[in-house]
């Protein structure tokens, strides 16, 4: 089995659209009228969640109209908020055939079929002509390639000059081994996290200019700080990212706050031009 496809294994949950659906109805939601801020629990897959997806794209924000590829997309959070929020037209691209598929019913169920599409695909063989967005995003996806520089050869191939690139990733901050599993890995066999050094010059070698680099540990400490405080009190919500990370969900989640804890690993955010 390929790198790409152990990793696509471990993001299939295998029953997902009816394991939301059971959530949204268990949550007093109607999963035939839903809005796109019902699905924040679930649909935002980083650190942060739907947070930190603004702080990343407020920084670059997007003209109306842009047309956008949000690699490793997920169920399609980050791309309907650049659709919603920017006016942007979002193609979203990603491994897990399920993800793509639970991505575009949950687009059409908000009514933004007509501004977001996904396709299932490789991030290191996109399946676009040169030139062909505005702008790019990667956000928590880069930790599962280990082929930083074909990735950004990549994006910078489809991106028209002077497109943005905007990067949110687990990055490696310390020496310390990781702690596995972790939301994205059971183990270092599918684990590529860089330092953000590598990722820059990966970027600058790909003909990239990075323009902004921000490390983000203190909000993501005060992040999980905040779930665990809910948790305690409220007990855990019916419809969130456990049902993303399966049955090890609390292990996975305690691995990476120890992880951020000890410094082995920060969430960075790097803007980069074309």
């Amino acid at each position: 089995m390929s790198v790409e496809q152990t990793v696509a294994g471990h993001y299939t949950h295998g029953a997902l659209a009816e394991a939301i659906r059971e959530a949204l109805v268990a949550s007093g939601k109607d999963p035939q009228r839903i809005a796109p801020q019902d699905l924040a629990p679930v649909d935002e897959f980083h650190i942060g969640g739907g947070e930190a997806t603004a702080a990343l794209f407020a920084q670059v924000a997007p003209a109306s109209g842009a047309r956008w590829l949000d690699l490793g997309s997920g169920l399609g959070g980050p791309a309907r908020h650049l659709a919603l929020t920017y006016g942007c037209q979002v193609t979203g691209i990603d491994l897990t055939d399920e993800y793509v598929r639970v991505a575009n019913d949950l687009a059409a169920r908000v009514g933004l079929a007509g501004q977001v599409a996904f396709r299932q695909g490789s991030a290191l063989a996109l399946p676009f002509a040169d030139a062909s967005f505005d702008g790019a995003s990667l956000m928590h996806v880069g930790m599962n390639i280990a082929d930083k520089a074909t990735l950004f050869a990549g994006v910078r191939r489809v991106l028209r000059p002077g497109g943005t690139f905007a990067i949110y990733d687990v990055m490696r901050t310390g020496d310390a081994p990781l702690i596995f599993p972790v939301p994205w890995a059971a183990s270092g066999q599918t684990s590529f996290v860089e330092t953000p050094d590598a990722y820059c010059a990966a970027l600058t070698a790909a003909g990239f200019a990075v323009t902004a680099e921000r490390n983000r540990t203190s909000v993501a400490l005060d992040f999980f700080r905040a779930i665990q405080a809910r948790i305690a009190t409220q007990g855990r919500p019916v419809l969130g990212l456990h049902i993303l990370l399966g049955e090890d969900a609390a292990q996975k989640s305690a691995n990476m706050v120890r992880n951020l804890e000890v410094g082995t690993i920060a969430p960075v955010e790097m803007i980069a031009r074309a």
